[in-house]
């Protein structure tokens, strides 16, 4: 099943982006974040058919989003690639052929690659990026911060959006050093030309910082956990603002969740 995490910008106060979160329903086990199952589906060969249905269904829910919401045509949806999805050759056919079967413009799906695959084999991984570029799609590197990569890597991908990883973002509000080196992640990310967001915000005072330090956008358990798509249309059905300093989140009150709930990734 597949659950959907609204991204909200600090800027308006609105949603913009919402995220696709894969899980799996076990019927001994309950609800299994990927962390418990996709290295099983990489190592089967399931994770391209799964890959290829996330990525439809996300598609196809998103093109709904935008037919519901008043002026939302340009709601974006995030989808995660794994290193086998994002390795495989027909990844670009893939990725065009969900588009036309589902009518949503190539400008309103972001790809998000982790750091260590972007940056991996930097000729295969550039000749990729390069292509699902010329499909018009966005691309956005998950878990910066986490793999080290250097600057030489990153300047060369045709990435638009960096994501700084929730252990950074987890003890922002607590740890001097910790804010300095988000400081200079978001400054890195301006200067390479690419917008910046923040995973994890579990707090208010995360999120006031983040805008503070110019981070364009967050998410996370203290705006809303991962909803199934009901529930984030009932979200977008209402346009909730949010506003720094506002005591009162609106996304809160329209998901009833009184208090943050820890996400699963």
């Amino acid at each position: 099943m597949v659950q959907y995490q609204p991204v909200v910008h600090f800027a308006t106060g609105r949603v913009t982006e919402v995220e696709v979160l894969v899980r799996w329903q076990h019927p001994r086990l309950g609800l299994l974040a990927p962390a418990e199952f996709i290295s099983l589906a990489e190592e089967s060969g399931l994770i391209l058919p799964l890959g290829r249905w996330v990525l439809s269904e996300a598609c196809d829910q998103a093109r709904s989003w935008q037919r519901l919401m008043p002026g939302g045509e340009s709601l974006t949806v995030t989808v995660n690639l794994s290193a086998r999805q994002f390795g495989q050759p027909a990844m670009m056919r893939v990725v065009e052929d969900v588009l036309v079967a589902t009518g949503l413009d190539a400008a309103c799906l972001t790809l998000e690659i982790s750091e260590t695959v972007a940056t991996g084999d930097m000729v295969r991984s550039m000749d990729t990026l390069m292509g699902l570029k010329r499909l018009g799609v966005g691309l956005a590197i998950d878990d910066f911060g986490t793999g080290f990569s250097g600057l030489g890597a990153l300047r060369r991908c045709p990435v638009d959006t960096l994501k700084i990883d929730r252990e950074f973002v987890a003890r922002l509000d607590s740890d001097e050093r910790e804010r300095a080196v988000v400081a200079a992640m978001v400054n890195m990310g301006r200067a390479l030309g690419m917008r910046v967001t923040a995973a994890g915000i579990e707090r208010a005072e995360q999120a006031e910082i983040l805008s503070e330090l110019g981070c364009d956008a967050g998410q996370g358990s203290f705006f809303a956990r991962p909803l199934p798509a009901d529930e984030v249309t009932r979200i977008l059905g209402t346009i909730p603002r949010w506003s720094v300093g506002d005591p009162v989140n609106a996304v809160h009150d329209v998901i009833r969740v009184p208090t943050p709930v820890p996400a699963m990734r």
